[in-house]
């Protein structure tokens, strides 16, 4: 393995992205962002901008058109056996969870472990059970997916997300739809990875998470960029967020305040 260069966890360089439904075509251009270790980074923007096409990018799994894309300082285009091992090192939530139905809830929570660590479903299970307890999912353990509410299916991607104690979590619109107990669920639970969670040794996560509303990811230390014309925009803190004229940004914060997310 190359000696690792210093810079960012995430540092893109004039990537372009390419767009996931129309392989044939471009997302984003010429984007540039660095994320530091620690940092909360909320990415905006409305249906069809690319969101779902950068954060799949930034996790590895789909590689840039053109440009320069370093994870944990390696150059992802020259991943190799050795290398792959830094995507271990990201936890990644879909849109929607994408569990498996025909699995239990620990059953999908358990497939990193058995995948990549080749565990067997005994040697797995205490950390199963550990994290599942950990997102108040335990009752839920032995339920199929398709058996419980859209809610706690979030819920249980992102414990499939984080079962192999990642240094960085990537969360494809984790608040679409949720009513306002998960919702604030989620932002305590979030805000304390944020922080460093003892079950992750204390140790601060570096989060990215995208949305097609800004206004309840407005507490905590973050910051915000925004995807519009194919284009990465950073917009600053919630304070600029609020103080920006840019009509996307507008739109993104113009939701009902009694709407759900």
């Amino acid at each position: 393995m190359s000696e690792k260069p210093k810079g960012g966890v995430i540092e893109m360089t004039d990537v372009s992205v390419v767009a996931l439904r129309d392989t044939t075509t471009l997302a984003l251009e010429h984007v540039n962002w660095s994320v530091a270790p620690g940092e909360f980074w909320v990415i905006g923007g409305l249906q069809l901008t690319g969101k779902t096409d950068l954060l799949m990018t930034t996790a590895g799994l789909s590689l840039p058109a053109s440009g320069g894309y370093r994870l944990f300082g390696y150059e992802t285009r020259l991943f190799e056996e050795a290398e792959l091992a830094m995507r271990l090192r990201l936890g990644f939530v879909f849109d929607g969870g994408n569990l498996f139905n025909h699995l239990t809830i620990a059953e999908n929570v358990a497939l990193p472990l058995r995948y990549h660590k080749n565990l067997t479903p005994h040697d797995a299970a205490p950390a199963v059970q550990e994290i599942l307890e950990l997102l108040d999912l335990l009752p839920l353990a032995d339920i199929t997916p398709a058996n419980v509410a859209a809610g706690w299916r979030q819920r249980v991607a992102l414990a499939r997300a984080l079962v192999l104690k990642p240094e960085v979590l990537v969360l494809d619109n984790p608040l679409r739809g949720l009513a306002g107990r998960h919702w604030e669920w989620w932002m305590d639970f979030l805000e304390q990875l944020r922080r460093g969670h003892e079950w992750f040794a204390a140790i601060p996560m570096t989060i990215v998470a995208s949305t097609e509303d800004l206004r309840h990811w407005r507490a905590g230390e973050r910051h915000f960029a925004l995807l519009r014309d194919k284009q990465f925009v950073r917009v600053g803190t919630w304070n600029e967020v609020l103080a920006s004229a840019d009509p996307v940004v507008k739109e993104l914060l113009a939701a009902p305040a009694g709407a759900t997310v």
